[in-house]
């Protein structure tokens, strides 16, 4: 945060900015090894207004005049999602996470479900679906979680993608990109075929089903970890339906709100970090 404007809620602390700033720092120098222009613009702002678009839910042209220029935040957004700065940051936190709450930096088994979310007037129809299940016209988010909830996968797909065609790719890329992972936990709307993925890997993907007798809601064996994911994605409003044109770009914005909850996590900030002392002025505008 600069000194020219107060604070807002979801501005990072410096003990969060401390966790990113590191990854920021080399991808800065590398960008100017490779002789292109110097950054104008605070790295640590850009950061703090990618948040703020995540977690108010606003419109990218909304951000308010105290941040650098929309445009330029979005192509900051744009330019860490193509060339992995965002995925580094969130792999980099993930790793921390599981470190401080004393397992290994890779897991060995993992959850899978699925979230349908209505999409706006923006979105293009190519990518959008129906989910004939749950009536939903929008997207589909199909994630694979560690056991602490931390995510390990998001593929986003058209809603009409049925859960075990989404869940078979999301089994593909635990294989390719998380070798550690040998059981996986899915619900009873998975089909067999993920099973068999699962095997041809040498992972076993085990169904929880609930109790027949069960009335209401329960939190399942196992499976409660990835629910709680994804409750914590509802957090921030700008999933609360996807407004991304490009799926790719909606993926990115789940990899920021992960990345706020886990830099969070790791400084023990269950509450912003935002007040400031009111001053005479605020005062007598409350009276």
């Amino acid at each position: 945060m600069t000194a020219s404007r107060r604070p807002y809620r979801t501005d990072l602390s410096d003990a969060r900015w401390a966790l990113i700033e590191p990854i920021l720092t080399r991808w800065r120098a590398d960008r100017v090894g490779l002789g292109i222009a110097p950054i104008q613009h605070d790295l640590r702002e850009i950061v703090n207004a990618v948040l703020y678009i995540n977690r108010t839910g606003i419109p990218w042209e909304y951000l308010p005049h105290d941040f650098p220029p929309h445009k330029t935040v979005y192509h900051y957004y744009a330019l860490w999602e193509k060339d992995g700065t965002t995925e580094a940051i969130h792999e980099a936190l993930r790793r921390r996470v599981r470190r401080a709450a004393g397992r290994a930096e890779e897991p060995s088994a993992a959850i899978i479900d699925a979230q349908t979310v209505k999409t706006s007037n923006n979105v293009p129809e190519s990518s959008q679906g129906i989910d004939a299940g749950k009536r939903i016209k929008g997207r589909k988010r199909h994630i694979a979680t560690d056991v602490l909830g931390l995510l390990l996968v998001v593929l986003v797909t058209a809603a009409s993608v049925h859960d075990t065609a989404g869940g078979r790719y999301v089994v593909d890329e635990l294989a390719a990109h998380r070798p550690d992972v040998v059981r996986v936990w899915v619900d009873a709307g998975y089909k067999q075929s993920v099973i068999d993925q699962g095997a041809a890997h040498g992972i076993d993907v085990v169904v929880v089903t609930k109790d027949p007798d069960q009335r209401g809601f329960k939190p399942q064996p196992k499976r409660w970890a990835i629910e709680r994911t994804l409750g914590w994605l509802m957090l921030h409003r700008r999933l609360v339906r996807d407004y991304e044109a490009d799926p790719a770009r909606s993926r990115t914005m789940i990899l920021w709100a992960m990345i706020d909850n886990m830099s969070r996590r790791l400084t023990g900030e269950s509450t912003s970090t935002w007040r400031t002392t009111p001053t005479n002025t605020d005062i007598i505008c409350q009276l």
